[in-house]
């Protein structure tokens, strides 16, 4: 029996956009000696890989106080974050990745996020853009309001098209409180959930989709959480036949509530975004293509596991269910161990990952 949640959630992470507008806590500015942290500690990793940079041999004595910062506002503020002034001038971009890579390894443990296996994805229309399947992470159009698949995503801007597209965000657990104040009879089917396609990146022996159901809401402890890609939801459908007319409505209800509670924001070069996937969505408006490879909209995208992040009512499914497959969701310990190209072990009642 799917357990609903039935009352109010009034966490922080229940915000409305004029929540965001009136207590900007969650927006953070890095200090010069923050700064110098970073450049220094990318001096003392030189040539290194990213699989070999850890919180060891990247220290940030100065940023500590941040990063915590920023760990909690995710785990139990906002769910959201923005920090200002990432070092990017002068900096190659094997530079920038090692200095992001290090920021965000002091944050939590890094993930695989495409069929190339790279811990770093870069969301771009150029030929920076990695091997991604059916993915279409990168392309100028709207991009709707989704979650992605590890416990937080990270955005940084390296640059930005001439027309500089906002980014967006919307609280899932107001969309929750919405959907049970308006709705409330819809709430069981969206614990219910929905089988995710795995947009052709799994392994051979893997399935194209998930096979079970990933519920958009779960509850654990009295922890709510979201799980919430159309996307990835729609294509699993369509090697099905196809979301029936009742499930289309409730998505798009789903849709219209996010866009209802939307917080559009600019997002600038030197800027990372940071969400909580199971109670923020993220998203942005549609930007004219690129004129040429210098003008492309470039972002590196970093996907963290944190651990004691929050419970989970199923972690093999709600956590690990919709990234352990094919060449995602290993860790740089994991790569560097000779796992990549092996198969992430399943439970043999259901299939999730094991």
């Amino acid at each position: 029996m799917t357990v609903t949640h039935n009352h109010p959630i009034t966490e922080p992470a229940a915000w409305t956009a004029t929540d965001l507008e009136q207590d900007r806590r969650w927006e953070i500015s890095l200090a010069a000696e923050e700064v110098s942290d970073l450049l220094s500690a990318c001096a003392q990793v030189n040539d290194l890989p990213l699989t070999h940079i850890t919180t060891t041999n990247f220290p940030l004595p100065h940023c500590r106080r941040t990063i915590a910062r920023i760990r909690e506002e995710l785990r139990s503020g906002r769910g959201m974050a923005l920090l200002h002034g990432f070092p990017l001038e002068g900096q190659e971009l094997a530079d920038v990745e090692r200095i992001y890579w290090g920021f965000c390894s002091h944050l939590g443990i890094g993930l695989t996020q495409n069929s190339d296996s790279t811990l770093i994805h870069y969301v771009t229309e150029g030929h920076l853009r990695p091997n991604q399947g059916t993915r279409g992470v990168g392309n100028p159009g709207k991009v709707s309001l989704h979650v992605d698949l590890a416990d937080v995503v990270s955005l940084l801007c390296v640059r930005q098209p001439d027309d500089s597209p906002p980014s967006r965000l919307a609280s899932s657990l107001t969309i929750h409180n919405l959907v049970r104040e308006r709705a409330p009879h819809l709430l069981p089917r969206l614990y219910e959930g929905f089988a995710w396609d795995r947009q052709n990146e799994h392994d051979p022996s893997e399935t194209p989709t998930s096979g079970y159901r990933v519920p958009v809401f779960s509850v654990a402890d009295g922890v709510v959480s979201g799980r919430y890609n159309r996307s990835w939801m729609a294509k699993a459908a369509d090697r099905a036949g196809g979301f029936s007319q009742e499930e289309k409505e409730l998505l798009d209800l789903f849709d219209e509530l996010a866009a209802e509670c939307m917080f559009e924001f600019p997002f600038n070069p030197g800027d990372i975004q940071f969400a909580n996937n199971y109670t923020t969505l993220h998203g942005r408006a549609p930007h004219a293509p690129a004129v040429s490879e210098d003008k492309t909209r470039l972002l590196m995208r970093i996907w963290n596991n944190i651990d004691d992040f929050r419970p989970y009512a199923d972690e093999a499914i709600i956590r690990n269910g919709i990234i352990r497959h094919g060449r995602l969701g290993w860790t740089a310990d994991q790569l560097a161990a000779g796992l990549e190209g092996k198969v992430h072990a399943r439970r043999e009642q259901d299939g999730a990952p094991a």
